[in-house]
């Protein structure tokens, strides 16, 4: 049965052009098990008119479509070296089993979103299985959108409002425990936050990368912001960091979002309105400075716990009509 009608329509981007006037895009990155790479390629190119095909073991690409192109593989550099003969296509099979499949989209449109939902409908009808279909299985989803620009008066605003609502958001999207246990997409540390919401917080975009940095020197968040810094200032975040998984990008990458696409209540469209709103108070200065103050009474007080400042989030933001 289709799910389109139980999907929410798509909230619009407070700042949907970059500063160049161009459309803004996203990719998207979604994890699964249930179904080969082949087969997963093959029913993209039907739903979205490409064609289909493979130049390696595990790796499938879709090229064409009406969305651009995507690639299909088997999720692990271990797996990928190993031969399609014999005991190595026999482990490769057994990797299947806590090995996603992952597709990776061209940057699309956010208009575009409701498409691709269609298109992973038609991949759950055909046996994709989300992160609760195993406990240790993780599976997520990974937006990449395209920032309005790589100016601090840009980025900073957008890295302190996801900061502040993230409890919110972790609460609201009762992110799988099995995602939480493995530590891929662990909340921000308290530190980094208290200095984003801080009355100095950094000014400028140096003071922000090494804020950053200094707190939070991973790509295992919820937010990863170290592929925009690396664009910005790659040899800055060179002198902390092993480079080798850093992909320099002018896009946030938000990691958060669990894979469900086995669920009929779960979206892309859902997780992509979760991520506006955080633009959305990005765009509201006045909101934000609230919820900085918000968050030092919050820290100030002995009493206060985690779940205390999500509720707080929540009526603050219902109050200020989002």
């Amino acid at each position: 049965m289709s799910r389109t009608s139980d999907r929410p329509d798509l909230t619009p981007l407070p700042q949907p052009q970059t500063s160049e006037g161009k459309t803004r895009r996203v990719g998207i990155e979604v994890e699964f098990s249930g179904i080969t790479e082949e087969d997963c390629a093959r029913i993209l190119a039907q739903e979205l008119d490409g064609a289909a095909g493979s130049n390696r073991p595990n790796h499938w690409q879709v090229s064409g479509s009406r969305l651009g192109s995507f690639e299909c593989y088997l999720d692990s550099r271990p797996v990928e070296k190993l031969d399609t003969r014999g005991i190595g296509a026999h482990l490769r099979d057994l990797a299947r089993s806590v090995v996603p499949v992952e597709i990776v989209s061209d940057p699309i449109t956010p208009a575009e979103i409701p498409a691709l939902d269609d298109a992973l409908e038609a991949l759950a009808d055909a046996g994709a299985t989300g992160t609760a279909g195993n406990l240790f299985l993780g599976f997520g989803t990974h937006f990449n959108p395209e920032v309005v620009s790589t100016a601090f008066k840009d980025v900073a605003p957008v890295l302190t409002a996801y900061a502040l609502l993230e409890d919110h958001i972790r609460r609201e999207a009762d992110i799988d425990m099995s995602r939480r246990m493995m530590t891929w997409v662990d909340p921000f540390p308290r530190a980094l936050v208290d200095r984003l919401a801080a009355t100095d917080a950094p000014g400028d975009m140096r003071a922000l990368i090494d804020c950053y940095l200094q707190h939070s020197p991973s790509r295992n968040r919820g937010l990863d912001m170290l592929c925009l810094f690396a664009h910005v200032d790659r040899p800055r975040v060179a002198a902390k960091m092993d480079m080798e998984m850093i992909s320099a990008r002018p896009t946030y990458h938000l990691r958060l979002p669990d894979c469900r696409i086995d669920e009929s209540d779960w979206s892309l469209s859902k997780e992509w309105n979760r991520w506006v709103l955080v633009e959305q108070v990005a765009a509201r200065p006045d909101l934000l400075a609230r919820l900085c103050t918000a968050w030092r009474d919050h820290r100030a007080s002995l009493t206060t716990l985690k779940s205390d400042w999500a509720h707080r989030v929540h009526d603050m933001l219902e109050g200020a009509g989002l």
